[in-house]
This record gives structure tokens, sequence and C-alpha cells, in this order.
């Protein structure tokens, strides 16, 4: 197992470096010149060079990503074009906003998904099934952006239940412990700071929650109906056992391999959904931030902000497949 976590963890270096040297290419060859955004219309091609220069833009491309290499190795991605501030800094206190609405998020898909899948299997050409599965299409059909606009319309603009925007309430952000505020608030006891976090989050979490809901619903409704056509399934009935029992301790652990790995991968495509959310709710993480580094060509914040998704999106799945061993003990990994 030692011997496959430290394989694991080091191809997380060319993952990294292909990830790094696709974004930088992209970045550089495709994007308006960043000089000419910072200085404006009025500024003058002369003023344009010498900030080029001052930047070190002009230097050839394959040193620029070398430089920025170097950086990379001693945990520095350098700084903002636009603020000059340290990326690393930037990112880092925006990851725990991110972090906590696509576990938040993940934790909605989760519960929802696998409890109508289950339920749909076991009642198959049920209303439920029809209702869910129903569901589940628009779910995967919906656009994130779209599906977040409808429910601020609705929920925040005309039902008045839930606020529009932001992470919580102005002057109730609870003592500063870990940075995620539902936590941060439970351990501090602080629970009107809970409530206002909470209410913050629901609208984006079931935005952000909506495809992820939908595709672990239809991938557990599949496997489960696969599970409970086994022959031990049947000779657990034949035994006397409930049906509860049945579904709940043989069939749903033995269908849970593929949907955990569903799960995992999901967890990667919430935390790189969540830019367009994050857009839509106004929330400060690090989706918004990127959005905003995009529109200005700052190449240090978005070469940032993917590298740390990717490293995310990677141990994830390692960690998938490191459960998979607790789930089904017929695996071994060498």
């Amino acid at each position: 197992m030692l011997k496959y976590t430290i394989k694991r963890l080091l191809m997380l270096i060319p993952v990294l470096l292909g990830v790094s040297f696709f974004v930088f290419m992209v970045m550089h060859l495709f994007n308006a010149d960043p000089a000419a955004l910072m200085l404006g219309q009025h500024a003058t091609q002369a003023q344009i060079e010498a900030l080029r220069q001052q930047l070190g833009l002009n230097d050839p491309i394959f040193v620029q990503f070398g430089r920025f290499l170097w950086q990379l190795l001693h945990g520095d991605l350098g700084r903002s074009l636009m603020t000059r501030g340290s990326v690393t800094e930037e990112l880092l206190a925006r990851f725990p906003a991110t972090i906590e609405l696509a576990l938040f998020s993940l934790f909605i898909a989760t519960v929802v998904g696998v409890t109508a899948g289950v339920v749909s299997a076991v009642k198959r050409y049920s209303i439920f099934d029809y209702v869910s599965m129903v569901g589940a299409l628009l779910g995967v059909s919906m656009p994130i952006f779209w599906l977040g606009l409808i429910l601020i319309i609705v929920f925040a603009v005309n039902l008045h239940w839930l606020p529009v925007a932001g992470r919580i309430a102005i002057g109730m952000e609870p003592t500063a412990i870990t940075n995620l505020y539902l936590l941060d608030s439970l351990l501090t006891g602080n629970w009107e700071a809970f409530w206002s976090a909470l209410q913050h989050l629901i609208l984006p979490g079931i935005a952000l929650a909506a495809y992820s809901m939908a595709i672990i619903a239809r991938m557990t409704r599949s496997t489960m109906l696969e599970v409970i056509k086994q022959d031990y399934i049947r000779t657990a009935r034949a035994k006397g056992l409930d049906e509860k029992t049945v579904i709940n301790h043989h069939a749903l652990k033995n269908a849970l391999i593929p949907v955990v790995t569903v799960i995992g991968l999901q967890l990667g495509l919430l935390l790189s959904g969540a830019v367009l959310t994050e857009t839509v709710f106004s929330w400060p993480g690090i989706g918004n931030y990127t959005v905003n580094a995009i529109m200005a060509s700052d190449f240090p914040v978005v070469q940032g902000s993917v590298i740390l998704v990717a490293a995310v999106f990677v141990v994830v799945n390692l960690l998938v497949d490191l459960l998979y061993a607790y789930i089904d003990p017929r695996i071994h990994y060498q």
C-alpha cells in the first residue's frame, strides 16, 4: 500500500508539469497583452514596452516558462500582474471559501443522489423512479449559471427566503480557525454566524450540486439494479432477512465501488465548476478570482489556480483508490 501511494504521488509531478505547460502556452499565445491592459487605453507604446520589459514579458517564452517552473519548485506561484501581490497568498486566502462550497455541494449531491438512486432501484418503474430519473435528466441538462440565476430570482428576489450573494452577512464572520465559516462557527459556538453562513451556502450549493447529484443518482440506480439480481442477494432473502437488512448491508455496500469513483471525480468537477457558480453568486473563492484574472490576462494567477485545482483533483483520486481497499477487501495494491 505504501509503495503504491508513493508511486501515485510521484505521478503527480508529470501531471502538474503537463498542466502548467499547457496553461502557460495558452495564456501567453492566445490572450491580450497584459501590459497594455494594465496601463489602459491612453498609454503610449513606449510605456507599454517599458512595462513589458519590467515584467519580463519580452523574454523568450521558454525562458519565462523556465522561470515559472523554478519559482514553482520553491513553492512560489509568482506575483499577480495586476495587484503585484503574491499569488500563493491570494489563492490560500480564497481557497477555503471554494473548498467549503465544493464540500457542501458534494454533501448534498451524495446524500440526495445515493438515496434517490437506491429508492429508484428498489422501487423500479414506480412513480418515484420516474420522477427521480426525470429530475436527474434535468440536472444533467441544465447549465449551472442558468440554474443559479433562476434560484436567485425565485428564492432571493421574489420570496426573500435566502440571500442573493456573498458568503456571510457583513460583520458576522466567526473567529478564524480553519477559515471554513460553517466549521469555525460550530467550533466557537457562534450559532448566529452558523445560520448566516448556512443561508448563504444553500443557493450556490444547490446550483453547483445539481449536475453531480444527477450523475450519482443515475450511477447508483444502475449499479443497484445489477447487484440486487445477484445470487447472494437471493440467498440473503431466502435466509429470511428483512428487506432493509438485505438492501443496506448486502446490496448497497457492493454497489458503492463505482459510486465512490464517481463521487471522487465529482469533487474535482465541483472545484472547476465553482468558477461559474462563484461568479453568479459573487462567492469570494478562487473561481471568481480566476475569472477576473482571465479577463485581465493575469497569467500567474490563472496558472496558479489551475495547478492548485489539478493537484487537488489528483490527490482526491488517490484517496478514492485507497478507499477501494476498505470497501472491497478483495482489492490489494502492490
